[in-house]
């Protein structure tokens, strides 16, 4: 074979990288109408209506807390390691639908307007940064509406809109991944023995 002469594989489509290149085409899973931006945003939407509707969830939450704080006997007796993992399957499922949450658990959804701080590229707990676009959108994520713009939004909806003025502790890393409805659940019922045995 001369230099000049193309091998017949290649002619054919048949070389490594076009076959690397077809078998791509066929397998890479490609969701008609859904970029990346298009996904991201549909995230946005939700998280929006949840600030949108805050002053409601404020209202929810305040309702389904206090039936897990009824059901502490039950977390006592089946004990609250055993629950956690079926409790913060359905935690995560819930959450991350409604607020994109990351499960750091220590959930300031209550305080931010429904508005997850941790959605923040920079995961800032007390604020936005300085960084913020004039239109209201994040300093990293350009398509992204401010983490924190929409929680000042949301928590003026709130019956408590002043919770957003109270300054957040650090995230505690080795929380993450762990039930913040159990664990609140737990500190409120203990606080609350302790108040009775006070008396």
């Amino acid at each position: 074979m001369t230099s000049l002469e193309v091998p017949e594989r290649i002619k054919s489509g048949h070389s490594p990288k076009a076959l690397e290149l077809k078998s791509a085409s066929k397998t890479a899973y490609k969701p008609a109408h859904q970029t990346a931006t298009r996904r991201l945003r549909k995230s946005y939407t939700i998280r929006l209506w949840a600030v949108r509707h805050a002053r409601f969830l404020e209202w929810f939450y305040g309702r389904f807390a206090n039936i897990f704080l009824l059901l502490h006997p039950l977390w006592n007796a089946v004990g609250y390691q055993r629950a956690e993992a079926p409790v913060k399957f359905v935690e995560k499922q819930v959450k991350g639908v409604l607020f994109d949450c990351r499960m750091c658990g220590q959930c300031v959804l209550s305080s931010t307007g429904m508005s997850c701080p941790m959605n923040c590229p920079k995961q800032l707990r007390n604020g936005p940064c300085g960084g913020v676009r004039a239109n209201g959108n994040c300093e990293v994520e350009p398509d992204m509406p401010c983490v924190w713009v929409q929680a000042w939004n949301g928590s003026q909806n709130m019956r408590n809109h002043d919770a957003i003025l109270k300054v957040q502790r650090p995230v505690d890393n080795s929380l993450r991944e762990t039930s913040s409805w159990l664990r609140v659940t737990a500190e409120t019922a203990v606080e609350r023995e302790s108040a009775g045995e006070a008396k």
